[in-house]
């Protein structure tokens, strides 16, 4: 699709300005550490994962969009093999995309190798709307094969592909928000999206709260699954955030990027 890069990164940018304006008016956490070190390295998480992602796109030319096209050129996947409606066909392939990005986060808890390079996400020493762009390169470029990998399996269409990637990307940025939501709204949003208070447990210090509440986007997996709890222990004002050994250090770029080969 043409101009789909720019569109995308339009939308990426103009939510990320909405969602922190937002925050600094109605934050849900006092912020105790100020925004200009933890933003600075979580962006350089970003530029560093789009350079990954330019490599992997000369590596391999076919990343989740083009892989999209080429299924749909040769009449692979599972989705090109049935006749339906396009928007059928979209809901049917956001669906199963969301569960197995849940399905790949709660796999990267379980295993220790996967647990280590996922820990820098885990590691921000404050949560808000910077946390969402906060992902070790080796994470991103291990979830852009998966995804090539299902987009090949299902065959979706190019459409399905860009709005799944839009509404996953917008969604993370809310979930990840210091933002007070009215509590009938928390309560109404949650039955069905991951609101900031709901993903806020994930993010939680206590191994028995951050194994919990897995969703990016829809929180029906969770409530399925069972791998969901309302509410911390210690209330959202005081829960930890973070890891258990907890300090300023992640707020460093070069140190994160060398978390998972470091042992805590």
């Amino acid at each position: 699709m043409e101009h789909e890069t720019l569109i995308r990164l339009t939308i990426f940018v103009g939510l990320f300005v909405i969602i922190a304006l937002i925050e600094t008016f109605i934050p849900r956490r006092q912020r105790r550490q100020k925004r200009q070190q933890r933003w600075a390295t979580n962006w350089a998480f970003t530029f560093a994962n789009f350079l990954l992602l330019r490599v992997l796109a000369t590596l391999m030319p076919l990343l989740a969009v083009g892989a999209a096209i080429d299924a749909n050129t040769h009449s692979w996947g599972i989705l090109n093999m049935m006749q339906m409606p396009v928007w059928i066909e979209v809901i049917i392939a956001i669906l199963v995309l969301d569960f197995a990005i849940w399905a790949q986060h709660l796999i990267t808890h379980k295993v220790p190798l996967l647990w280590r390079i996922h820990s820098v996400h885990h590691a921000d020493t404050e949560m808000d709307v910077s946390t969402a762009i906060r992902f070790h390169p080796i994470e991103i470029g291990l979830s852009m094969i998966l995804k090539i990998t299902l987009v090949y399996l299902l065959g979706p269409s190019v459409i399905a592909i860009i709005l799944f990637e839009i509404i996953l990307n917008g969604t993370a940025m809310f979930n990840h928000a210091n933002i007070r939501l009215p509590l009938p709204l928390d309560i109404f949003l949650r039955k069905i999206l991951v609101t900031p208070d709901m993903h806020r447990i994930h993010h939680s210090a206590q191994r028995t709260e951050h194994d919990n509440n897995y969703g990016f986007a829809l929180s029906i997996w969770d409530h399925m699954f069972g791998t969901y709890i309302s509410e911390p222990a210690m209330g959202h004002e005081h829960m930890q955030v973070g890891l258990e050994w907890q300090d300023d250090r992640p707020s460093r770029f070069v140190w994160s990027l060398l978390l998972p080969f470091t042992r805590k």
